[in-house]
């Protein structure tokens, strides 16, 4: 008598190998069958494309090199036809070149063999936990965070890609200006993908010591250096299974920048003071300000850790390129500011004054603007003078005659704003800043005392 937990038990994964070697497909079927998986095989492009065709398939497993063409015409395939199906590329002729190209037709990881068993169940494992595709424009939010908030067309292809990125392994360099939500980005990517249950760890390199980068990045055994009074495990250990942000990845020395190299080829970590190496399985998300192909030709990051690097480029526009846009951000960062407090609303004037500025601060400049709004209005509709907007001077007029005098004024919003960026960039770590800046700590906090920068 057949048992109704046991009718009603969910149907295995059913993955498809694609390989013209015997031996490594019965050893890639073997081994998932182990794994509880239902497993058909092909030998050949024409093969697979037609078992996709007549039956469903969870995964699919693809050499690069077969018989009757490339694995990334069954990548490509895969994407036009069936795109819910994972398809991942195991190759022997690993190269850079194949990886991107792998990668950007939609490939969700590219793998080189030998491939260990533990890889390959950990790759399996990744793939299948993808969530269901999202609808167009699902990935807005990730929780406890503002959504990607944006009608423009400019916004709907960010969310566009991020849906897409999320459904790889694929590293991701994003671009993007100052406050224009680089980070935002890289948590959605992250929340909407297979590695959504674990950690999403945030790396600012440019607020890192460079004496401390090593140590920071990999970890360190007890009594590696004076200091070091217990094992302490790195952001390579802390994303481990997850996500690893590195975020303006362009302050990274050249030394530093040879051994992430390295550990990203390898996928292993040695802690500093350790005579072993750990394995460390992380997702790299990389963003910057700056023009890292700029940096390259300079000599000044390394074209090697580029091309690993920023395999597929998510630029997020800049406020000033999606004006219409600036009403709906207003409202939710005004709603949200409000929060338990007296409700605030926005001006039709005030409203036309900050869809007329560019907001050279992006997002976090609105944020900003608005914040100090709240506190300056006396009543509960926020004016334009309440803005307090920095006066622009359009791109074909002259500069106003005393555009930079008072002296006084004009060097302290000059200091003023190199400040703010240099606070900015290092997440508000005063040390690093007053780095960047060239100066004292105790200079820094001088003239942020004397400009009333809290």
């Amino acid at each position: 008598m057949s048992h109704p937990e046991r009718r009603n038990a969910p149907k295995p994964a059913h993955v498809l190998v694609v390989d013209d070697e015997a031996d490594i497909r019965e050893l890639l079927e073997l081994t998932l069958l182990r794994m509880g998986l239902g497993v058909e095989c092909a030998g050949s492009v024409t093969e697979a494309q037609s078992r996709l065709q007549s039956q469903r398939f969870d995964l699919c497993l693809t050499d690069m090199r077969l018989p009757d063409g490339q694995g990334l015409e069954l990548v490509r395939f895969i994407g036009a036809n069936c795109p819910e199906v994972p398809v991942a590329v195991i190759t022997a002729h690993g190269s850079t070149e194949n990886a991107v190209a792998a990668l950007k037709a939609g490939a969700f990881d590219y793998v080189s063999k030998p491939l260990s068993l533990e890889q390959l169940r950990t790759l399996v494992k990744s793939a299948l936990n993808l969530p269901q595709k999202p609808a167009a424009g699902a990935a807005t939010r990730t929780p406890g965070t503002m959504p990607l908030l944006g009608d423009s067309g400019a916004m709907d292809q960010v969310r566009e890609l991020i849906a897409k990125l999320a459904r790889s392994q694929a590293p991701v360099y994003i671009t993007g200006e100052s406050g224009s939500g680089k980070e935002l980005a890289a948590r959605l990517v992250h929340e909407n993908g297979a590695r959504r249950e674990r950690a999403f760890v945030a790396v600012n390199c440019g607020a890192i010591p460079e004496n401390l980068m090593e140590s920071e990045f990999f970890g360190y055994r007890k009594g590696a250096f004076t200091g070091a009074d217990a094992d302490r495990e790195g952001f390579f250990h802390a994303a481990n299974g997850g996500t690893l942000f590195l975020d303006e990845v362009a302050e990274l020395p050249l030394a530093m920048q040879v051994k992430l190299l390295r550990a990203i080829q390898e996928k292993r970590v040695r802690k500093v003071g350790a005579t072993s190496e750990d394995p460390v399985d992380v997702r790299l998300i990389c963003a910057t300000h700056q023009n890292l192909a700029q940096l390259v030709e300079q000599g000044r990051f390394r074209q090697d850790l580029y091309f690993r690097l920023a395999v597929i480029e998510l630029r997020m526009p800049p406020l000033r390129e999606r004006r219409e846009d600036v009403p709906l951000l207003a409202e939710a960062i005004l709603a949200r500011l409000c929060q338990g407090g007296d409700t605030k609303r926005l001006a039709s004037g005030a409203r036309e004054a900050l869809v007329r500025y560019d907001f050279p601060g992006n997002v976090r400049e609105l944020e900003n603007v608005l914040e100090r709004a709240i506190a300056l209005s006396s009543t509960a509709e926020i004016a334009a003078d309440d803005l307090q907007l920095a006066p622009q001077v359009a791109a074909d007029e002259p500069p106003a005659p005393n555009a930079r005098w008072p002296l006084q004024e004009y060097l302290d919003r000059v200091e003023r704003e190199a400040i703010l960026e240099a606070l900015d960039r290092t997440r508000f770590n005063r040390t690093a800043a007053a780095k960047i800046l060239g100066i004292t700590f105790r200079a820094l906090r001088y003239r942020m005392e004397r400009l009333g920068i809290q």
